[in-house]
């Protein structure tokens, strides 16, 4: 396997990749995803604009609304903000979502066009390396959503390694990036404890590594992207 890495925040008119790109947002939109698909979800629409969003979850029946934007605050009159944490006790079971965040859906869309996509975070990272493995996949490409100016993105760049290392054959020891995750200049705002839509909760739920067997390829249906 040959293996690459693309940093969303920094692309310059490079090529895309075409043969599977793995999108990770640890912190916090593909860790939300997971936490709603293992609640019973039917389906997962991440749209990128929020007008978008709103439209489409006014078409879709019974729909369930995620949102927020850029530095983790909640979308005004969305059901949820991005907060895995707040999903635990949610009853999405046959709902679709719609879902739109600033980095993780944004990078999914970006990348739409690659032969196989994946969302992928920490809690189902040992799924996503099984599931690449299944396809006979030859060229992985990684896109890290989190680095920003004031980010260092680690938390995506751990799971990124741990896929990586997995699909290597290698076992690493999974709390490494998991104490990255913590580490990371993100996760620092949810364990200070000053940031009211940053708690504690969701890093503690995002920063368990495998806590969920299955992983998360995208699909599309016309111009819609599907997450199942």
């Amino acid at each position: 396997m040959k293996f690459s890495r693309i940093f969303l925040n920094r692309l310059h008119n490079q090529p895309d990749p075409q043969d599977t790109v793995v999108v990770i947002d640890v912190l916090r939109s593909f860790t939300t995803a997971a936490v709603a698909l293992s609640k019973g979800a039917s389906a997962i629409y991440p749209v990128e604009a929020i007008a978008s969003a709103i439209a489409l979850h006014d078409r879709l029946p019974d729909a369930v609304s995620i949102g927020a934007i850029g530095g983790g605050d909640p979308v005004p009159g969305f059901n949820y903000g991005n907060s895995p944490s707040q999903l635990i006790d949610a009853e999405l079971s046959g709902k679709p979502v719609v879902m739109t965040t600033a980095a993780g859906v944004r990078g999914l869309q970006r990348f739409h066009h690659a032969r196989r996509l994946y969302a992928a975070s920490l809690v189902c990272a040992r799924a996503t390396a099984e599931a690449i493995r299944r396809t006979g996949a030859s060229e992985i490409c990684f896109v890290i959503t989190g680095e920003w100016v004031d980010r260092d993105g680690d938390e995506d760049i751990a799971c990124a390694d741990y896929i990586e290392a997995l699909l290597r054959g290698e076992q690493p020891s999974a709390q490494v990036f998991a104490e990255r995750v913590r580490h990371s200049d993100f996760g620092r705002r949810f364990s200070a404890g000053t940031w009211p839509n940053l708690p504690l909760a969701d890093l503690d739920l995002c920063a368990e590594p495998d806590r969920f067997d299955f992983a998360m390829p995208v699909t599309r249906d016309g111009t819609q992207l599907i997450i199942r």
